[in-house]
């Protein structure tokens, strides 16, 4: 199995080369209309997206078995930083999400950086499916010692398959998700590894008229007494 993991992550490496390659296209690109600027607009966000998920999952495997920081992280300050991030991909997709977070939300004892791939690699599920008349939602609530993010979206239901793969709090491998295009397999893949790694727990409902994918984290006072 780590054989196989490490043939993956050596393919993720060659595969990150071109897509830097194809950024640079893109920001040299100078257009001379505004379909022209569309298509930059595109192949920009496009491999930055590609490349962030390339470096989560080269990431994945450097953390796994290894010692990393965890520490108290303020919930929404790490889901604004997740939101700036999301500007211009949202933005080129004509995609919104309103988010509903408490100002005095509980502290939750996580790796920042990985929390915030947790949310961001929900969100990118999220803008493939997507309706094109309601905005995805992002949620988060705290109850007893817990705080739990929830990103909600609009589209295709959700095969049962992905549902009882996130129920069981981890994905050993992205699923294919034939309804919900895009790169929502490999995303939720990607969630679902980091949240465990912080010891937080992954979910899905499915709904008539889309999904919710979560994450709950143990708030930081309840994680310092164990």
């Amino acid at each position: 199995m780590d054989a196989e993991v490490d043939a993956i992550l050596v393919a993720a490496e060659e595969l990150k080369r071109p897509l830097v390659d194809l950024r640079q296209l893109a920001l040299s690109f100078v257009g001379a209309g505004t379909q022209d600027e569309r298509v930059r607009d595109e192949m920009l966000s496009v491999s930055d997206r590609a490349i962030r998920q390339v470096n989560d999952l080269m990431r994945l495997r450097r953390l796994e078995g290894a010692m990393f920081e965890m520490e108290p992280v303020a919930v929404r300050v790490a889901v604004n930083e997740v939101m700036r991030d999301f500007y211009e991909l949202f933005t080129y997709n004509r995609r919104r999400v309103e988010v509903k977070c408490n100002t005095r939300m509980p502290l939750v004892m996580a790796n920042k950086e990985m929390l915030k791939s947790v949310v961001y690699n929900f969100l990118v599920s999220a803008t493939f499916c997507k309706s094109d008349t309601i905005n995805s939602r992002l949620i988060v609530q705290s109850s007893k010692d817990k705080v739990k993010i929830t990103v909600r979206d609009y589209g295709p239901a959700l095969m049962l398959g992905t549902w009882r793969k996130m129920q069981s709090g981890v994905m050993e491998m992205p699923l294919v998700a034939s309804m919900r295009p895009g790169t929502s397999g490999l995303s939720l893949f990607i969630a679902s590894r980091m949240a465990q790694l912080m010891n937080g727990r992954v979910g899905a409902v499915r709904h008539k008229d889309g999904a919710s994918f979560y994450v709950e984290l143990l708030e930081s006072r309840q994680a310092r007494l164990f």
